[in-house]
């Protein structure tokens, strides 16, 4: 293969030899796999996806990243916490789920009958304040699945997502380039 001469300019020769130490290897492959990501992420862009972050696990998250465009958001809200499931369709034509569900702070010990009342808000508290209150608290969670049908994601997701994702799914997205 033959050769190729870059110009770098020296500014910019600490991001180049950072670029080798986090990729591990020579300047050349460090280059290349900034281009290969450059190229996927914009011919991504070009056919309509978006780059897409979730954060995933309990407490402390790990961030998953990745191309599609969203399909729709289902989420409850009751008096334990919040819950949101999120579907995507990825640039790979698979199906992507983030389920989340919020922090939950919930009443524990002799008196928690009476302590889910205060998650009802301030009502909940006038003439009924007792001293022996406990409280337990979960951290927020999230998961991410990744379906490659449509049969696969209804063991994933509520009924009504579900039902609004097949009729969402058939119709495959269209990129119209318009020259105006």
């Amino acid at each position: 293969m033959p050769n190729k001469t870059i110009y770098i300019a020296d500014d910019d020769l600490p991001l180049l030899v950072r670029a080798q130490e986090l990729t591990g290897s020579n300047l050349s492959a460090a280059i290349v796999t900034a281009l290969r990501r450059l190229v996927e992420v914009e011919e991504a862009r070009h056919a309509g996806f978006d780059e897409i972050t979730v954060k995933v696990g309990v407490g402390r998250t790990v961030v998953k990243r990745f191309l599609g465009t969203a399909l729709g958001e289902w989420t409850s809200s009751t008096a334990e916490g919040e819950e949101t499931y999120s579907l995507f369709r990825t640039s790979k034509g698979r199906f992507a789920v983030h389920h989340s569900q919020s922090k939950l702070h919930t009443p524990v010990g002799p008196n928690a009958e009476r302590g889910k009342r205060w998650a009802t808000g301030w009502r909940g508290w006038i003439g009924d304040w007792s001293p022996d209150q406990a409280w337990m608290r979960t951290p927020a969670q999230a998961t991410f699945s990744v379906a490659d049908t449509v049969e696969e994601l209804e063991a994933l997701l509520p009924a009504e997502l579900y039902a609004v994702a097949l009729r969402t799914i058939e119709d495959e997205p269209v990129v119209e380039d318009l020259d105006i």
